[in-house]
């Protein structure tokens, strides 16, 4: 069941969530499922014809990335980044319009590592000691803007359990729930399979 001031739409598979943070898209065209929004019910309908197991499995991926489309126009995503250092404190800038992080004196190295976020992803401190947080609404940019940081500053020709230094996600979070919005329960966002067998 679609919340309440989410106007979603299916065209030829193509998912569109509007909200009050944002839109959101995904094309599921590469996925042979039917996919239709009963706008009376407000539910979205996935389906499966002649359905294995790895065709099931993708039925509930499909409505998982639907519902978390709709929780990131309507909540948001936080992720929180520790910076992790034994001996050579790593310096954090924020450029660009909170759009790159600067990562200096990496296990003590002269070279500037740059990372740009992914579009609709912005990067700022936390206020807390060695801290980022990166927010956006579509949850695969955010979580793989993060990626981008945490692998530019992977330990090279030493041995890892020794040599632990780097940036790591410490923390994910929704960015309205401190708002006091009402929580979208699971049972909000439920959404309806169905499976055909011969």
């Amino acid at each position: 069941i679609v919340p309440e001031g989410i106007d979603l739409s299916i065209h030829k598979r193509l998912v569109t969530v509007k909200g009050k943070r944002g839109i959101l898209k995904k094309n599921f065209k590469h996925i042979g499922l039917d996919i239709y929004y009963e706008k009376e019910n407000r539910k979205v309908i996935v389906t499966a014809f002649l359905a294995k197991r790895k065709k099931i499995a993708t039925v509930r991926t499909v409505a998982s990335h639907i519902r978390n489309l709709i929780k990131g126009v309507s909540k948001g995503y936080r992720y929180k980044m520790k910076l992790v250092y034994a001996h050579f404190p790593i310096n954090v800038t924020v450029s660009d319009d909170k759009k790159t992080v600067e990562i200096r004196n990496f296990l003590g190295e002269k070279n500037v590592r740059s990372v740009t976020m992914r579009d609709g992803c912005t990067v700022d401190m936390t206020g807390e000691k060695d801290e980022l947080k990166i927010e956006g609404n579509d949850i695969e940019k955010v979580s793989q803007s993060c990626a981008d940081i945490h692998h530019s500053c992977k330990v090279r020709n030493k041995d890892i359990r020794k040599f632990l230094d780097g940036v790591y996600v410490s923390a994910t979070e929704h960015i309205e729930e401190y708002r006091n919005i009402t929580r979208l329960h699971s049972s909000h966002l439920s959404i309806s399979f169905s499976f055909f067998f011969l």
